[in-house]
């Protein structure tokens, strides 16, 4: 055991939990409207809940046992067999468990943003819990468990390089924030402005300190890599906030706030692949180019594809993930063949366990609310809450 990495890995562990709570929290909070803000608040930390020890029970050992190529096995369920003492590398396991724990928690609480205003809370946590473990769990053992999309798998010695989760994170969980808010189909009110814009840049600044440990921690280790990690992060969400409001000013004649973070959002996603495989000057071109392209990815879904993903998961998540894991073969880090077949793969993937999962707990618990539920807004119907006395 290293004690600086294990110190670092601790410190990251940390971080990336306070992204979802509160960060994400309070970054999806802040774009909805004032009487379903608490339902936002309740979605992200239920899942937090759930993710935790459904990750215990089965995520883990489905992502990192000693299965196969194409799942881990149950062999480590309820980290049997894992003590303090046994190690991952330079770390104890139980922290390399932890810290993997939080991704578990914010990939579907990513999806949230998807269906917020509309959607069946128990829809919310069956889903997100068979969705983690069926769908985000074997794509983990397949890019980072030794599965066979990674070294020495179907694309050779090459396999595909993800260092953060551009495919196993984002990738995951745009396409299926996509294929539920096709499912749910639009809100009735879908016009209203972010109820607390405040909210949304706390919320978007939290992530941003967060990301360090997602990316920075990524590395596993206290070294040069984690600190290069960390700086490429920063220099690509900077650049994509300045490109995203650039854009909106020339397009629309003002820049906003809620634009500028949404642009810092891109930028970390799409750095996200590659954080670990590219400079600095690479991490400047990669966060320039998201800022313009997600923010055309939302015209293009809102617009002219009329689906309302409604605080553009997908546009942000998916295309910056998706943006990210092919720059990583642009930039001669990673073989085309891998990255573009990988991206295929779980795409694909994904699609499939998505939609099954929809038709399965859409069955069992209903997809959306009653038009009333939703008039009234979620909070005071289906939490029995406000977080305000004059709710908008």
């Amino acid at each position: 055991m290293n004690g600086a990495d294990t110190a670092w890995i601790i410190v990251a562990t940390a971080l990336v939990l306070f992204m979802t709570l509160p960060g994400l929290a309070l970054f999806y909070g802040g774009l909805v409207r004032a009487r379903n803000v608490l339902s936002v608040f309740m979605h992200c930390y239920a899942i937090a809940c759930l993710m935790s020890v459904l990750w215990l029970a089965f995520g883990y050992s489905i992502a990192f046992g000693d299965g196969g190529a194409y799942w881990g096995g149950l062999g480590k369920m309820f980290l049997m067999g894992v003590g303090t003492d046994d190690l991952a590398g330079t770390l104890p396991e139980v922290l390399f468990f932890a810290f993997q724990m939080t991704f578990a928690i914010i990939t579907p609480a990513l999806i949230v943003g998807a269906y917020v205003e509309r959607v069946g809370f128990g829809f919310v946590l069956l889903f997100s819990g068979l969705w983690m473990l069926l769908c985000y769990a074997p794509v983990v053992h397949w890019v980072w468990g030794g599965g066979f999309l990674s070294d020495g798998g179907i694309f050779g010695d090459t396999g595909v390089r993800d260092f953060a989760g551009g495919i196993v994170v984002h990738e995951t969980a745009g396409i299926a924030a996509l294929l539920i808010a096709v499912f749910l189909g639009p809100r009735k009110n879908h016009v209203t402005p972010p109820h607390n814009p405040g909210y949304v840049m706390i919320g978007a600044a939290m992530l941003w300190v967060g990301w360090f440990g997602f990316n920075g921690g990524s590395q596993l280790a206290a070294d040069g890599g984690a600190a290069m990690a960390l700086t490429v992060t920063h220099i690509s969400a900077a650049t994509a906030s300045l490109t995203w409001a650039l854009w909106e000013k020339i397009k629309f004649g003002k820049a906003s706030l809620v634009g500028m973070v949404t642009g810092t959002i891109a930028g970390l996603a799409s750095i996200t692949p590659a954080s670990g495989f590219v400079g600095p000057v690479e991490a400047l071109i990669i966060g320039g180019i998201a800022g313009i392209l997600c923010q055309e990815a939302v015209t293009v879904i809102r617009n002219m594809l009329k689906i309302d993903d409604t605080l553009d998961v997908f546009a942000v998540h998916g295309v910056g993930g998706i943006f990210g894991t092919i720059m990583i073969a642009a930039f001669g880090a990673g073989s085309w063949a891998a990255q573009l077949g990988s991206l295929a793969i779980v795409g694909v993937f994904t699609v499939v366990v998505t939609v099954v999962l929809i038709f399965i707990v859409k069955m069992i618990t209903p997809l959306r609310v009653d038009d009333e539920t939703e008039n009234s807004g979620l909070d005071i119907m289906v939490h029995g809450e406000r977080a305000y006395d004059h709710a908008s």
